[in-house]
């Protein structure tokens, strides 16, 4: 039976040995065929880790965002021809990126899938936030016109509230900053707010406060910088 490794790869540039194990640095050397979200940044990735294989003989394919549903089952020859991993841009596949897919069709296939152990930006952000952990859901990117990302914003406040849950959230790094203004603005003032941005690099800063507090300092300039947003309504 072959198999489908689901590798997390690296949030930020140049911390491999920081937080990857090295029983997965060495399942990634034993591979030959990849599936990727980008070719180019899956091939420097796979360099620093020195496969000891040159790149050029090492087989990739493509699965993003603009990946059809039938070039999707071509791949089903690919993964049952021999063992395979699966490389998102950052952080873990299957998990906000489009790994799931090629996951479904190895489980439809009968073949095996094993997910490996590395950083996941979500779940680091919620254990470092002080957030309820026990309940909690991952709402991907907010909506990019203005009026519908205030409207989602209250309505994940709402949640929260509800439910008693943690919700988390992601932005285009360009936008970081419109959405921390927005959340400053539409969400109540005890609202807890966590930035977990940077998460694993040299700059990393992680901090929770309430709404309030967070109008009262300076903001963190985060203009392009990876970021993870998390709400909880006291």
């Amino acid at each position: 039976m072959t198999v489908l490794y689901l590798i997390p790869t690296l949030l930020v540039e140049d911390t491999i040995h920081n937080v990857l194990p090295n029983n997965v640095i060495e399942i990634i050397r034993g591979l030959d065929n990849f599936i990727v979200e980008d070719i180019r940044t899956a091939r420097r990735f796979i360099s620093k880790i020195d496969h000891p294989k040159r790149i050029e003989t090492l087989q990739f394919r493509e699965l993003n965002i603009d990946t059809s549903a039938n070039d999707i089952g071509l791949l089903k020859s690919f993964i049952q021809a021999s063992d395979t991993g699966v490389l998102s841009e950052a952080g873990a596949p299957g998990v906000a990126d489009p790994g799931a897919a090629i996951v479904r069709l190895a489980h439809e296939n009968n073949i095996k899938v094993i997910p490996l152990v590395g950083p996941s930006s979500i779940l680091l952000a919620l254990m470092a936030s002080g957030l309820n952990g026990q309940s909690f859901a991952f709402a991907g990117y907010l909506p990019v016109k203005k009026q519908e990302r205030q409207e989602r914003l209250r309505a994940l406040e709402r949640r929260s509230e509800k439910e008693k849950q943690t919700q988390i959230f992601i932005e285009t790094p360009y936008r970081n900053m419109q959405l921390i203004e927005d959340i400053l603005t539409n969400c109540r003032l005890s609202t807890v707010l966590t930035i977990a941005a940077d998460i694993t690099g040299k700059s990393e800063f992680i901090r929770s406060q309430s709404v309030r507090n967070w109008k009262k300092k300076k903001l963190p300039e985060l203009h392009k910088i990876p970021a993870v947003f998390l709400l909880q309504a006291i």
